[in-house]
């Protein structure tokens, strides 16, 4: 069994992992919560980001929860440095239970003012650093016949983000990557493909990034914790399903470009637009496209993470009345194409 069997029925959603975890962009923000989670559930882990000294406290912490620690400095971008990622998991452990493909970066500005290279950094990072991690892993899980890959997406895997298009040229192509895999996979049944859609997390992602919009960025209200993503990654771990929706307003959001997709674009970019026009002034920065991110916190400093977390009233209403304009945009053209 990749993991220990409960003591009791009731202890079934705290018992002691005994697994194997490789988990790349594990220096800040998410990678960095999901890392301290599994070191207190007894998982051994092999750490991956392109900084050694911010691994290395990553790995301090996990150490002194418990776990045992390897440190392997990875740039995802490079396949070589993957498979070497891979080999020395299976050379310190002996094998690889959960694989969780977590690097995501961005570029924000209007695609035609945003450097092509800028843009090219995105989805090799996002999109073929993905494709990197599989490619390393799924020939030992097909040797063992287990396996668990997940694969951090967003909901930008479906709704298009104004702004930031090879984010989501990216993001839409890993959803379809995971389901192409999954595919290819289905004859083996205990080979997992797993896709977690959050919502805007409150990580140091935002002011990591690239920025080319010439103001100062911040996400909406509503974010989601860190740690939260991180336990729906450990659960994914225990109990593996094909998708993980996490944030309030994530299926609905969803849902909503399904039916309308046009009138949700035209929202977004009312919206970022007017958000940008709002902002202080900042000056281009290429941010972490091209050198390790400076600052590894798991928070970004956006909002409290008590609160950060928990669906709120004004975010739901948010939610629902997207939704239902999307809905009423809908019908009024079904009904203008029905004269």
């Amino acid at each position: 069994m990749p993991f220990d069997t409960p003591s009791s029925p009731a202890s079934s959603t705290s018992y002691k992992l005994s697994q194997v975890v490789v988990l790349t962009g594990a220096s800040s923000g998410i990678g960095r919560a999901t890392a301290l989670a599994f070191a207190g559930e007894g998982a051994d882990l092999v750490l991956a980001a392109r900084e050694r000294e911010a691994l290395d406290v990553v790995a301090a912490e996990c150490s002194e929860a418990g776990a045992r620690v390897l440190v392997q400095p990875t740039d995802v971008t490079d396949p070589a440095a993957v498979k070497q990622l891979a080999d020395a998991a299976l050379e310190r452990f002996g094998q690889i239970d959960v694989w969780i493909n977590n690097v995501g970066i961005g570029a924000i500005g209007l695609f035609d003012q945003t450097p092509i290279e800028a843009h090219r950094r995105v989805v090799e990072a996002n999109l073929l650093g993905h494709m990197h991690g599989a490619h390393a892993v799924l020939p030992h899980f097909r040797a063992r016949g287990c396996g668990t890959l997940i694969n951090m997406i967003s909901v930008g895997g479906w709704i298009p983000a104004p702004y930031a298009a090879a984010y989501s040229a990216s993001k839409f192509g890993l959803r379809g990557f995971s389901e192409a895999l999954r595919a290819e996979l289905a004859g083996l049944p205990d080979v997992h493909v797993c896709e977690v859609y959050p919502t805007f997390v409150d990580t140091p992602g935002v002011t990591h990034g690239a920025n080319y919009s010439d103001h100062r960025l911040c996400p909406p209200p509503g974010l989601v914790d860190p740690r939260r993503v991180a336990q729906v990654l450990l659960s994914l771990a225990r109990r593996p399903r094909r998708t993980a929706y996490v944030g309030i307003g994530a299926r609905s959001g969803i849902w909503a470009h399904a039916v309308a997709p046009n009138l949700m674009a035209r929202g977004m970019m009312w919206l970022t637009e007017r958000s940008l026009a709002r902002a202080e002034p900042r000056p281009h920065t290429d941010g972490n496209l091209f050198l390790p991110s400076t600052g590894h916190a798991i928070d970004g400093g956006f909002g409290s993470s008590k609160l950060a977390g928990r669906p709120s009233a004004v975010a739901g209403m948010a939610a629902t009345a997207l939704g239902a304009a999307a809905l009423v945009g809908w019908l009024a053209l079904r009904r203008r194409r029905a004269y």
